[in-house]
């Protein structure tokens, strides 16, 4: 989201946000001489906070909801993507007390937000500063609405630095066109891609990745991390888990959704599993049984305990990272196995394992295909 500031020695109003790596900023408009810096920071404050909900609209759009009913999750998130139409007026004309201090709050979050910058304006009457702060909201409202539409060019690119709760197919697809030229070269999916919709299409290409070794090895598609991580330590729990429910049969998209949206039920304070929880609560109580005899320490178990495997303050691009890293555990693994004639030194023979493993991965992707898309 835009992170609103004030430079106190220009005397002016600047808003930042963050391109995936570092952060870019511009000058909204030069504040009034006459207004406080108590009134200068409200008004950075009320901005941040609106724009805070208006990127909430795009990481938990309606369409993740499971239904549209009225006064449904999923009804109130429509509702307050439908009030973006209204924020630059509710900013012009604010919701004030009226002469018996009686004031009209929103319980729309989006829409009381704006009528927050608009009170913030309101005292320090500048109609120069509010049509400025207005040019820089339609901004705002159109940089939404084209991560929405999958282009994250311009002010739309902080949406990298996001989890979206529904990937974009258009993302999904492109994210596969990248690790499609070169299955190791991961940079641009980080820079310019909605993580949750690359995690998809990386998802999609680390179960190739794993079936190639798994055939040439013998060793299951689902304990190639494992193994992997014999050789060199890597995060292979995650990986692991989305190369299990892949192996059941779970598309790549659908997977990838289910851990990410956990994690985020889970980063506002909700269990999204009771039954797992439970289960693996039962399960340190038998370690712990286990192994008092031996005095070790209960709490190294109860650390075992999780409620997602990703980090719920930054899920999507956790999980982007351990599937990446977890193709690289396949490449590694891959060269124990491979069959091919030495090259004649180290660099020469290591070239020529990653280019077979590509070819082989690529073919693989290409030939399941139809499970991404």
């Amino acid at each position: 989201m835009t992170r609103y500031a004030i430079d106190e020695a220009r005397g002016e109003l600047a808003a930042s946000w963050s391109t995936g790596y570092g952060d870019v900023s511009t000058t909204v408009a030069a504040l009034p001489v006459a207004s406080t810096s108590q009134q200068r920071l409200v008004l950075a404050a009320a901005l941040t906070a609106l724009s805070g909900q208006l990127w909430r609209c795009y990481t938990h759009p309606a369409s993740a909801s499971p239904t549209l009913e009225i006064n449904s999750d999923g009804w109130r998130r429509q509702q307050q993507r439908d009030s973006f139409a209204a924020v630059v007026n509710s900013v012009r004309r604010p919701n004030l007390p009226d002469e018996h201090g009686t004031l009209t709050v929103s319980y729309d979050p989006v829409e009381e937000c704006a009528h927050r910058v608009g009170r913030a304006l309101h005292v320090m009457t500048d109609e120069t500063l509010t049509a400025a702060v207005a040019a820089d909201l339609e901004a705002e409202i159109a940089a939404v609405g084209q991560a929405e539409r999958g282009d994250l060019s311009d002010r739309a690119r902080q949406a990298v630095e996001l989890t979206r709760a529904a990937p974009s197919p258009t993302q999904v697809a492109e994210a596969d066109g990248v690790l499609s030229e070169n299955p190791l070269a991961w940079d641009r999916l980080f820079l310019d891609f909605d993580p949750a919709a690359a995690a998809v299409a990386a998802a999609h290409w680390l179960r190739a990745a794993a079936g190639v070794v798994s055939e040439a090895s013998g060793i299951a598609v689902t304990e190639v991390l494992t193994e992997a991580d014999n050789i060199e330590a890597l995060p292979h729990e995650t990986p692991t888990v989305v190369l299990e429910l892949l192996d059941s049969g779970v598309r790549p998209y659908d997977a990838v959704s289910l851990l990410i949206r956990e994690a985020m039920l889970v980063a506002e304070g909700e269990v999204p599993d009771l039954g797992r929880l439970r289960d693996a609560i039962d399960k340190v109580d038998r370690l712990v049984g286990e192994h008092a005899a031996d005095g070790l320490d209960a709490a190294e178990y109860v650390a075992t305990v999780r409620l997602t495997p990703l980090d719920p303050r930054r899920p999507a691009r956790d999980l982007l990272e351990d599937l990446l890293t977890g193709v690289q555990g396949c490449r590694l693994l891959y060269g124990e196995y491979a069959d091919l004639d030495d090259a004649g030194d180290d660099d020469g023979l290591e070239e020529l394992i990653d280019e077979a493993f590509c070819r082989e991965v690529r073919k693989r992707a290409v030939a399941d295909k139809h499970r991404l898309l």
